[in-house]
């Protein structure tokens, strides 16, 4: 897959730095060129509209809209994707759809045969960067062929293949901490095809660690693809 990264032109502030792969729709992929010096603004393909089934009642409190354009990040220069066909552990191993290396094998599309399907309850997946990382952002596709929120999603970094010491949490919707990893402060959203970004704030860690638990269609919980951006160590 194509990944663009945009920094500033010295006199326009916009300087666009470009990686392999294919073409992009300019609607999908404009970036703001007001990044600040030393840093650029991080772009990657995003995926065509594909809404199907019954749309379902969204119930969560405070719930964040899809967004309507490409979410945007600056990130510092250096920064490239770490997470491209990495390891992948989680707390269900047996996917009861797809496979777990779906998550960081670069497609995004909406459908069957792109996401992965993991029992109910309180879930968790895993990538192993393979060295310790100061992470710049991950960006996460739950699912987006239909209008959803998912319950309890958390993201955690650690050098600590178990979590169980020095873990940073970059995000947090659990309202309830009924996935027992504290109360958080974000608020649920809908997913969309543009995903959802999340600043790394240069977070160091060589393991990235999501958690989920279902869902307001189902209980169910899912991931098209995970992308962690970042520079090693």
């Amino acid at each position: 897959m194509k990944i663009q990264l945009i920094t500033l032109l010295s006199a326009m502030g916009a300087l666009v730095i470009t990686g392999c792969g294919g073409s992009k729709d300019s609607a999908d992929t404009a970036a703001s060129t007001d990044a600040p010096a030393g840093g650029f603004v991080l772009t990657t393909d995003i995926p065509p509209e594909l809404i199907e089934g019954t749309p379902q009642p969204i119930k969560a409190p405070n719930l964040e809209q899809a967004p309507t354009s490409v979410p945007q990040l600056s990130v510092p220069v250096g920064t490239v994707l770490l997470s491209k066909e990495k390891p992948i552990t989680g707390s269900d191993d047996f996917p009861i759809i797809g496979e777990l290396s779906y998550l960081t094998d670069g497609d995004k599309e909406a459908g069957e045969g792109y996401f992965t399907e993991f029992m109910d309850g309180v879930q968790w997946v895993q990538i192993d960067l393979e060295q310790s990382s100061a992470i710049a952002a991950v960006w996460v596709w739950h699912y987006h062929s239909q209008k959803r929120a998912y319950h309890d999603v958390i993201i955690q970094i650690s050098d600590d293949p178990e979590f169980a010491s020095g873990v940073t949490t970059l995000f947090n919707n659990d309202y309830d901490n009924s996935a027992s990893q504290g109360k958080g402060k974000n608020n649920p959203y809908v997913e969309s095809r543009f995903g959802k970004l999340v600043n790394g704030k240069g977070t160091k860690g060589q393991y990235v660690r999501l958690y989920s638990a279902g869902n307001t269609s189902n209980d169910m919980n899912h991931y098209i693809e995970v992308e962690v951006y970042g520079v090693a160590q």
